[in-house]
């Protein structure tokens, strides 16, 4: 009995001391939760201060990862852990793992020049390879975007960056593209005059860049009109469809004919009686 009680006198610093290291240990936990917390708050008001939406998601990520790094290390110091040998060991492992996940290094790598040099923001509308969306969030992997037709795309950001990217939104203002075609006995300054009509009737088309019109090309079944005009690049979309409705209503009240490919066919027999054949002219 007197011994059993002696190993207990002999253990119980040892358990004091373990059970002291636990509860500083579980306090450090708290605090760097509590830390992180805090600090993805205030990443996220720096947009209040002017700093760029699109950089907020990254920082934020880094700041609270290297607030629950340190806390790491510090709990593993309370319990008396080489921290020096550990860093040394974690960033061998971190060279090994690296080399394993070498396409996800890659994404972040194209993440941060994604993020230096700026080619798209948040809430602007882009397009690499074929997919078409406006900008969410750009992360330390991945890109966010919204398509058109409501679907939540999330692509690598090195599969973003080896694209070549177009951005719809960038610039303040965007050039309209209409085909205006009328049939080959129609007048074609009749024809000009009803797309100039149309453009003096919309505030919205820019004159400056001035809008131009020209004959387009001598097609099969039409001739084809070109009218070029600017507008602003959120109005751009309103403006095209607002055109294109009154662009036939408006040729018809000119007299003005929009044709159709249309195709003559001729039966040729020939002098000895050999089998009807067809030959199909195009209309022009």
């Amino acid at each position: 009995m007197e011994g059993l009680k002696a190993q207990l006198e002999e253990l119980w610093p040892v358990v004091m001391g373990v059970g002291l290291n636990v509860l500083w240990a579980l306090l450090a936990l708290f605090v760097t939760w509590i830390a992180a917390k805090l600090v993805s708050r205030a990443v996220n008001r720096l947009t209040e201060r002017g700093i760029d939406e699109t950089l907020v998601p990254v920082l934020e990520t880094l700041a609270v990862w290297g607030t629950y790094v340190v806390g790491g290390l510090v709990v593993l110091d309370i319990f008396g852990a080489n921290t020096t040998s550990l860093v040394a060991l974690l960033g061998a492992a971190g060279l090994a793992i690296g080399l394993a996940l070498k396409d996800t290094l890659q994404s972040i790598a194209a993440g941060f020049v994604l993020l230096g040099l700026r080619p798209f923001r948040v809430g602007e509308t882009i397009q690499f390879g074929s997919t078409l969306g406006t900008v969410r969030k750009i992360g330390l992997f991945t890109t966010e975007l919204d398509t058109p037709d409501g679907l939540r795309i999330s692509a690598p950001n090195d599969k973003v960056w080896g694209e070549t990217l177009t951005n719809f939104t960038r610039n303040n203002s965007r050039r309209i593209e209409i085909i205006a075609s009328i049939a080959y006995g129609d007048d074609i300054e009749t024809g000009m005059r009803v797309l100039r009509q149309l453009v003096a009737e919309d505030p919205r088309i820019l004159q400056d860049p001035e809008p131009a019109y020209a004959v387009r090309a001598l097609a099969d079944s039409s001739v084809n009109l070109h009218l070029r005009a600017w507008a602003k690049t959120d109005e751009y979309w309103d403006v095209y469809w607002d055109l294109m409705k009154k662009l036939k209503p408006a040729l018809e009240a000119e007299g003005l004919t929009i044709p159709f490919p249309q195709r003559e066919l001729h039966i040729i027999n020939g002098a000895e009686k050999k089998p009807a054949r067809a030959e199909v002219f195009e209309q022009q």
